[in-house]
């Protein structure tokens, strides 16, 4: 069970180690600032993003495994949450996205036909983002009031970052220019709180 709580520990790391490499070197005219992760995945290279997507929902779901196997039913609950949010990441991982905000160059900032693929990536995105954040507030009660409202705080900071992004990526004016800045702070903060819950999960465990 250790494995399995070791799996949540390294997704988060890897994830945002990732998208920030990736964000610096890509070519083509992407701007993190501007372009959500899920566009890395496309033009050169996309593969990269998509193996990314893949393998860290495969881990999180490995750790919500691991979750779940300890007693307690708010626990139980949070691990399906934290489970969910891994089978959205595995989804956005094999269904790409649609080109967004003039990425890559030559396409629209919004499309107005969506491809099948597309459609299904943000599905799996909105269930990923959604489950995570319930999963902060799920698993916030029962281990002292620091770890409390750390997650309370981290669950509104990822859901108000998020709710942003989604407005920039709407071509908003006044944040469409910063909608990439947006996501990867709601992404920070969500992976921050898994991988701390991995921790702490993996740290009882270990003194039992």
């Amino acid at each position: 069970m250790k494995a399995l709580h070791w799996c949540g520990v390294f997704a988060g790391p890897l994830f945002v180690a990732a998208f920030l490499i990736q964000g610096a070197v890509k070519p083509g005219g992407y701007d993190p600032l501007r372009h959500p992760v899920s566009s890395l995945a496309l033009g050169p290279y996309g593969w990269v993003q998509a193996a990314v997507f893949l393998t860290c929902g495969l881990l999180t779901a490995a750790f919500a495994v691991g979750l779940s196997r300890l007693s307690g039913v708010r626990r139980k609950i949070g691990a399906v949450l934290v489970g969910l949010w891994g089978i959205g990441l595995i989804g956005a991982g094999l269904f790409v996205t649609d080109p967004l905000s003039g990425y890559p160059a030559g396409t629209p900032d919004l499309l107005v036909d969506h491809t099948t693929a597309g459609i299904l990536h943000d599905l799996f995105s909105v269930l990923a983002f959604f489950t995570l954040a319930a999963a902060t507030f799920v698993l916030a009660a029962g281990s002292g009031p620091g770890w409390a409202t750390y997650s309370v705080l981290s669950g509104l900071a990822f859901l108000g970052f998020f709710f942003a992004s989604g407005v920039g990526f709407q071509q908003d004016p006044s944040l469409v220019d910063t909608a990439g800045l947006w996501q990867r702070l709601s992404l920070l903060t969500g992976w921050t709180w898994l991988t701390v819950l991995a921790w702490r999960v993996r740290a009882s465990v270990a003194s039992d």
